[in-house]
């Protein structure tokens, strides 16, 4: 992973460089505030790049954070196609935080059915539920978590989960992995499945669930509203493996005492029972 951010990083460098964006390796670290040897083995493959010099360099010169850290897209945002009005969609509508930053709409399964009709309301959206997570990925880009239903894609995602999904733009739908899980908007609901991409041969989507009781669904591409590529889940704790041992533990020693309880129980009775027979023979030969 380290090795591939310091490749693209250089590769980011030769781009801006060839295209006229900066003169020097010296004037580049100027921009950025970063010590132009610094730079040097960075590009000599000396010292590995860092998450700071990569966020001063998306920041100073407007860089798709997408191929930066996933090899995704052109180099620079300028280079990336609009999203509006790419095959009649709407521009998509996102929610920030007062620092300008953008969070991740939750979309529950009750909200569901709104969210076909209302995916473009800037409103409807901020009143959906939103948050922020730590890791890298999810500073950049456009994301959205969606609620898990039923049990069509177990045993990998399970109802009342989850999934973390980053936003597939229409132009680039060709180039959906197949194989792959996503959660699609279509024009009569929301559905997670595994994707295989027939677009270019026949314009369609195969949707498949993990669950072999479902059937297939083969899925016009003018039926597809929006596409969101599944990359985390969240799951409920359902108790940690040590708790459950020892849980069983606690239950078996109480069955071993109750048992050896009654152990001794049985063995008493049925010294009582020997003294009882003994004394009802004695009384049968006292009576001859």
């Amino acid at each position: 992973m380290q090795n591939q951010l310091n490749e693209r990083f250089k590769a980011t460098l030769d781009h801006l460089k060839t295209n006229g964006y900066f003169p020097s390796v010296r004037q580049f670290s100027k921009t950025i505030e970063v010590h132009p040897q610094c730079i040097s083995d960075i590009s000599t493959g000396k010292r590995d790049v860092n998450l700071d010099i990569l966020n001063k360099t998306i920041q100073s010169y407007d860089l798709n954070p997408e191929f930066l850290f996933f090899g995704e897209g052109p180099i620079l945002k300028s280079e990336i196609s609009p999203i509006e009005e790419v095959g009649g969609t709407p521009i998509l509508a996102v929610v920030t935080e007062g620092s300008g930053k953008e969070l991740i709409v939750h979309v529950p399964y009750a909200a569901q059915a709104g969210y076909i009709d209302q995916m473009h309301d800037q409103e409807y959206l901020g009143e959906l539920p939103s948050f922020s997570l730590p890791d890298a990925r999810f500073q950049y880009g456009t994301h959205r978590c969606f609620d898990v239903a039923g049990d069509s894609m177990e045993p990998v995602l399970f109802n009342g989960e989850q999934v973390i999904c980053e936003f597939v733009e229409p132009d680039a739908w060709n180039n959906i992995k197949s194989n792959y899980v996503y959660v699609i908007a279509t024009t009569s609901g929301i559905v997670v499945k595994r994707i295989e991409n027939r677009i270019t041969s026949d314009g369609t989507l195969v949707l498949s669930s993990d669950n072999s009781f479902y059937e297939r669904i083969i899925l016009d591409l003018t039926q597809v509203k929006e596409i969101w590529r599944v990359t985390y889940k969240l799951s409920p704790f359902l108790g940690s493996p040590s708790n459950l041992r020892n849980g069983l533990n606690q239950e078996m020693d109480s069955l071993r005492n109750t048992i050896a309880g009654q152990g001794e129980m049985i063995q008493s009775l049925n010294s009582t029972i020997e003294k009882l027979l003994r004394q009802s023979r004695k009384e049968v030969y006292s009576a001859r």
